[in-house]
Order: C-alpha cells, then sequence, then structure tokens
C-alpha cells in the first residue's frame, strides 16, 4: 500500500432516499482548499433551495488540511461523520457535498451519522480511485521508426507491473516516458535490452509522487 493517501479520477454523484428525505452526494477531486471552497460553492448555488448543503474536504499531499461543515444540522451529524468516511478510505485533494431535501420525517441523532455517512460511502464506491506514489521517471530515447514498437512494449511492460506512462516527446528523436519505482529499474533495463538487441538504455530522471490509476 502507497505511503500516501489515494484520491478520485474524478467527479461522482450518487442520490440515497432514506425515509422520503434525498440525500444527493456530489464528490469531486481538487487540487487545493481554494478549488474545494468553489467546488462546494458551485454545488450550493445549484441546490439553492435545499434543507442543507453538507460539506466535507481534505487537501494536501498527506491529508494535512480536513474542513467539514453540518450546514444546520445537528452538530456533528454530518460534516464530521462525513469527513470520518474520507479519513477511513484514506483519501485527499477531495470535496464533497450532500444536499438533504427534508422528506417530513425526522431521523433522529444517530439516524442522520448513519445516512450522511451511506450516502458519502455509496458515492465514493462508484468513484474511480487513484493512488499516489514515489515513482522514478525513466526515459527511452528511440528512432522515430522503432517508436511505436518501444512505446507498445513499454505500456504492455508497466500494465504487468507497477507504474504509469508519462507523455512522450518528438523531436530529432522519440523519447518515450514512464514513471516507475527505483527498483524496478533494472528489470526495465533488461527488458529495454531484449526489445532492442542491447541498444536501448533507460536513462533515469526525477523522484517525485506520481498519480496512478488504482488497479481493480
Amino acid at each position: 500500500m502507497s505511503s500516501y493517501p489515494s484520491t478520485i479520477a474524478g467527479p461522482v454523484e450518487h442520490e440515497l432516499v432514506i425515509k422520503k428525505s434525498r440525500f444527493l452526494t456530489h464528490a469531486a477531486p481538487v487540487g487545493s482548499v481554494a478549488e474545494a471552497e468553489a467546488f462546494i460553492a458551485g454545488i450550493r448555488r445549484t441546490y439553492w433551495d435545499a434543507r442543507h448543503n453538507c460539506t466535507a474536504m481534505v487537501t494536501g499531499l498527506r491529508g494535512e488540511q480536513a474542513r467539514s461543515n453540518d450546514d444546520g444540522e445537528p452538530s456533528g451529524t454530518a460534516g464530521i461523520p462525513m469527513l470520518e468516511v474520507l479519513r477511513q478510505r484514506r483519501l485527499t485533494d477531495l470535496a464533497i457535498v450532500v444536499t438533504r431535501y427534508f422528506g417530513g420525517i425526522k431521523l433522529g441523532a444517530g439516524g442522520l451519522v448513519r445516512a450522511y455517512s451511506s450516502a458519502v460511502s455509496e458515492c465514493l464506491d462508484a468513484a474511480r480511485p487513484v493512488e499516489r506514489r514515489e515513482l522514478t521517471e525513466v526515459l527511452l530515447a528511440v528512432d522515430h521508426a522503432d517508436a511505436g514498437r518501444v512505446d507498445n512494449l513499454l505500456r504492455d511492460w508497466i500494465a504487468a507491473g507497477d507504474g504509469t506512462m508519462g507523455d512522450p516527446d518528438y523531436a530529432a528523436r522519440a523519447t518515450l516516458r514512464a514513471w516507475i519505482p527505483a527498483d524496478a529499474l533494472p528489470a526495465l533495463t533488461d527488458a529495454a535490452a531484449s526489445w532492442s538487441a542491447g541498444s536501448l538504455v533507460p536513462a533515469a530522471g526525477e523522484t517525485r509522487v506520481v498519480d496512478v490509476p488504482a488497479v481493480p
């Protein structure tokens, strides 16, 4: 498991009905507190007529910043339970809003905690998780005539292991880019040699934290 919290690949929404109350959940990946606040403000404008728009956000590479808001629900029955779901799932750079349209039946404090927790959990179940890992950049410079073949071989190698493709550069030669664990570099070096009769040697670049789609 990565030492860094995960996030999600894109926005997701979900609806849950409990005792005639509608809980509409919207979650989105965000890059900062300001971006999270903008997302929340947009949801509140869209659902201005709802009784409550309760929120939770976690931001920062290690989830250093966290905020929540009950938006009129009894203290501790909405925002904090929502935030706890994000914490339990080790998620960061994520903002979530649960909009409640009151159905006329009171749920009680315990019922509210369960409802808001379930609304967030079910919404996140539909999201595509993205893991964050400390990976090393590797560059493979190849002739344009060989770029397509080597690109396919590199993608297959990455798919069978642990890493992700980066964006290639095309100049006098094609430079293919991938991000892999540092300890996988010798294996890639051996693989690249086998693809090219020994002429292709990966060059290691910088090491940084990279978003990698989670394996189902």
